[in-house]
């Protein structure tokens, strides 16, 4: 292993806003979050598979009375975030290192308000829709962590995963797409400025190379 990420594993193992395999939290949060975790007990966020942690930290410079947690399995990754967190001198974000897949062990039943999705892994062979973070399966998972009536979105630059995303939810019983666009930028309304508010690098590079950004918003009653 390369020294540096070495070095990063290491800070992560002692970094108090990270919760990973290995500490003693780890599985013992579910529930408890936000009297446990966060010092003050504000609605929680979750950021389904976030990188370098970006858009969390991003949320939690804009929403000082919320709290947001970023997930994801890339300890590499969250020990960036974590970084930029602790540069800013933010106290409502933390990070969990972890598949989405076990987000069940993880949480309490309607311990989340919201939820982003932020350019995720596509996922475009058939073999593996289920394994798509906007699949019936994930869908019925977030519905469970939700709050009653929770708002979740997506912003993706693929295509597919994004008509993927509106069929899905249109075939589901409950499912309420409040807003949808196939170019977020493109809009004026200010329905959409909370989405394009906060660009990441990734985001941006598709940008430069004249990508349109999908984003929808919905629910899941």
């Amino acid at each position: 292993m390369p020294r540096v990420k070495l070095r990063r594993f290491t800070d992560n193992a002692t970094r108090a806003d990270i919760i990973e395999p290995g500490k003693p939290q780890y599985e013992q949060l579910g529930g408890r979050w936000r009297t446990d975790f966060f010092r003050e007990p504000h609605p929680l966020t979750l950021e389904v598979g976030c990188g370098k942690g970006e858009y969390t930290v991003g949320l939690a410079q804009r929403h000082r009375s919320r709290n947001f947690l970023g997930l994801d399995i890339k300890g590499e990754r969250i020990w960036r975030g974590s970084t930029r967190a602790e540069e800013l001198g933010l106290t409502n974000v933390g990070f969990v290192r972890m598949r989405a897949e076990a987000l069940a062990a993880q949480f309490g039943i309607g311990e989340l308000n919201e939820i982003w999705i932020t350019f995720p892994d596509p996922r475009p062979r058939d073999r593996d829709i289920k394994r798509r973070l906007t699949s019936p399966r994930f869908l019925a998972l977030y519905e469970q962590l939700l709050t009653p009536g929770g708002l979740l979105h997506l912003k993706t630059d693929n295509a597919g995963l994004f008509d993927y995303t509106l069929e899905t939810l249109s075939a589901r019983a409950g499912a309420i797409v409040e807003r949808f666009t196939r170019d977020l930028y493109a809009e004026t309304a200010p329905e959409f400025a909370e989405a394009q508010a906060i660009q990441t690098n990734f985001e941006g590079k598709y940008r430069a190379v004249g990508v349109p950004i999908k984003y929808v918003q919905f629910r899941l009653t």
